[in-house]
């Protein structure tokens, strides 16, 4: 990945919307969710979670698949690996700090 990838996908999640766009399609794997699932998830219109959907899509953080009538959004799990890596390892040169911080984080439980 490279410095240009990275920014355009740092800055589509820099939302809370798309954030919580991602947290809802990770864990759903390849299956994904339906637009309309997602858009009754979050509590938003049609439209705004176009909008939301087209920076991620864009971004290649997610991708989108029609079945009949409805379009299916999955994560892009690579590709926000890809990210990740390209903070740790990129940026922060693996940094042994850095990344024992990361782990404790992860294994943290939301408060």
């Amino acid at each position: 990945m490279d410095q240009q990838q990275a920014l355009s996908a740092l800055s589509a999640m820099a939302n809370a919307t798309r954030l919580e766009i991602v947290r809802l399609l990770v864990p759903r794997g390849n299956e994904g969710l339906a637009a309309g699932d997602i858009a009754t998830y979050l509590g938003i219109s049609a439209s705004a979670l176009s909008f939301h959907l087209s920076a991620l899509e864009q971004a290649g953080l997610i991708a989108s698949k029609k079945c009949s009538r409805q379009v299916f959004y999955r994560a892009d799990h690579p590709r926000l690996g890809a990210v990740i890596g390209y903070l740790l390892n990129d940026c922060c040169g693996a940094h042994p700090e850095v990344c024992t911080r990361s782990q404790t984080d992860a294994k943290a439980p939301n408060v």
